[in-house]
């Protein structure tokens, strides 16, 4: 897997800003563009609106990044687990557990920088998340069973896309939901193009084939991101988000 980037200062300081900065830090030029901020809590709140989960449920968090998601998912799961291969981003994301609060500084033009304060709402149960380093096409053995496995922009970064879903049937308990989002963005940096899942079919009937048959898929939707790379410019993109039920 390629990890370089996602070992930098430039990465650490984007994705940290991506998952706890404002709108306006994120989007300061473009105010119509913030409907689409706050991505790390959304791929959360929207798809648990639409499903029905068991009390105090496990849920684990693939690719869990600098760890927004997982303090989301911990207002509703009794105990996550979050895991991602880039060792900074896990540190950052259990300084956040540990502190409430990051300094970042983020681009703003050229060589000047925006300093920002980013803080981790005060109401989040942040106890609920235990953070480990591991490799999504790797998991180790004794994770045990949960009622709901997020993959946030996961799968188009993995070197082996198959590889990484054959063991969500292991991993998701009877009954229980797997969340996928992702733009589909295939690139052979981190995915060699023999693995790309789309295969000129199209990714999610690709995964509808990979997840049979222990998976239906219940609904899809889109689901807009924005992401900073300086002041006066963000990334805008739409993934799109799959709910799968175990059978």
């Amino acid at each position: 897997m390629s990890t370089s980037f996602y070992e930098t200062d430039a990465a650490l300081a984007q994705y940290l800003l991506f998952h706890y900065g404002t709108p306006e830090q994120i989007c300061p030029l473009l105010p119509e563009a913030r409907g689409a901020c706050g991505f790390p809590v959304r791929c959360v709140t929207e798809p648990l609106a639409r499903l029905t989960l068991p009390p105090a449920a496990r849920a684990l968090d693939l690719g869990c990044a600098v760890g927004r998601s997982s303090f989301e998912l911990a207002r509703t799961f009794g105990e996550v687990m979050a895991l991602d291969f880039s060792a900074r981003f896990i540190t950052a994301a259990q300084t956040m557990q540990r502190e409430g609060a990051m300094t970042i500084r983020a681009p703003r033009e050229g060589i000047a920088l925006d300093e920002f304060r980013l803080t981790l709402p005060g109401d989040v149960p942040r106890e609920r998340v235990q953070f480990r380093q591991g490799d999504a096409c790797a998991l180790p053995p004794n994770l045990g069973l949960f009622d709901l496995v997020l993959l946030a922009n996961l799968i188009d970064r993995v070197p082996d896309p198959a590889r990484c879903l054959a063991q969500l049937p292991a991993l998701v308990a009877p009954g229980g939901w797997l969340v996928i989002t992702s733009p589909y963005t295939w690139l052979e940096e981190y995915t060699p193009r023999g693995k790309w899942l789309d295969q000129g079919q199209g990714t999610l009937t690709s995964l509808r084939a990979h997840l049979a048959p222990g998976f239906r898929l219940a609904e899809t939707f889109d689901l807009p991101m924005v992401i900073r790379d300086h002041h006066r410019k963000a990334q805008w993109t739409v993934t799109e988000a799959s709910l799968w039920r175990r059978g």
